[in-house]
């Protein structure tokens, strides 16, 4: 095996961990807590399904990419839950840290493509990063709901945290930002989302 191929062989294996890395999103059915595998991988299948909805045409194949890229830095960094201020603090230089050693393990060429993809997701300024970013607030939601708001419970979530961090879901995609706000609205009045 040569050395490019070494350093793809342990950035796979380094990329395994995400399946240990449990978010506070439970499955659709309640049961127990997703992992950011499987936060992943839904979201790379919503942004091949969901582009329909954008109203500024986007790149199907790059938003299923940044989808599958961009919880990648929680191996080192550790999720920071939504409504966590604490976490919040210290995410930004957590995950700019993880990121240059994640994606460094890669030879050069792959390696700047997914950082790439990655500051992209961040800096939220392309169609793609404004719609994948729409999606990484919209699944939780939909498996929230799903899951009869099993996690905002457990949190006491209030409608003004869920508004706040949503403000941005829609910008290139009215419908899903539609979407968002009515599945926040309906939680609301089930008393899911604690009102205030």
């Amino acid at each position: 095996m040569d050395e490019r191929m070494k350093r793809q062989m342990s950035f796979l294996l380094e990329i395994d961990r995400m399946k240990e890395i449990q978010r506070q999103t439970y499955l659709a059915d309640g049961t127990r807590r997703e992992n950011d595998a499987e936060h992943s991988f839904h979201l790379a299948v919503m942004a091949y399904l969901l582009a329909e909805y954008c109203e500024e045409k986007v790149d199907r194949e790059k938003a299923m990419m940044m989808g599958l890229v961009h919880d990648m830095v929680e191996i080192d960094a550790g999720d920071t839950y939504a409504y966590d201020p604490e976490g919040a603090k210290t995410k930004e230089e957590r995950e700019m840290k993880a990121a240059d050693r994640i994606f460094g393990m890669l030879p050069d060429d792959q390696g700047s493509k997914l950082r790439a993809l990655w500051n992209e997701f961040e800096e939220r300024k392309t169609p793609e990063a404004e719609f994948v970013n729409t999606l990484d607030r919209l699944q939780p939601i939909l498996l929230t709901d799903a899951a009869d708001g099993k996690s905002w419970k457990e949190h006491g979530v209030r409608r003004s945290w869920v508004e706040k961090r949503n403000q941005i879901s829609g910008e290139n995609c009215s419908e899903l930002g539609k979407l968002v706000h009515e599945l926040i609205h309906k939680n609301v009045e089930s008393g899911n989302i604690k009102d205030e």
